[in-house]
């Protein structure tokens, strides 16, 4: 490659420009991704749990059995 693409156009993109419009797009991307996780957090219950799962009652008895 040469560092210069030409479009359909006909105009001719340098390497940085290719380069800017890929950074573009991925940020566009991301963005995106992350308001749609926001809005399924949002979405969501509230979490109400406390520490690890499968530390509680269950694992206490556990030990107190030994």
């Amino acid at each position: 490659m040469n560092g210069k693409d030409e479009t359909r156009s006909g105009k001719i993109r340098t390497e940085a420009e290719i380069r800017a419009e890929r950074l573009a797009r991925t940020l566009r991307d991301n963005l995106q991704r992350r308001k749609q996780q926001a809005r399924a957090r949002r979405a969501g219950e509230a979490d109400e749990t406390t520490g690890l799962p499968g530390v509680g009652s269950a694992a206490k008895k556990d030990e107190s059995d030994v």
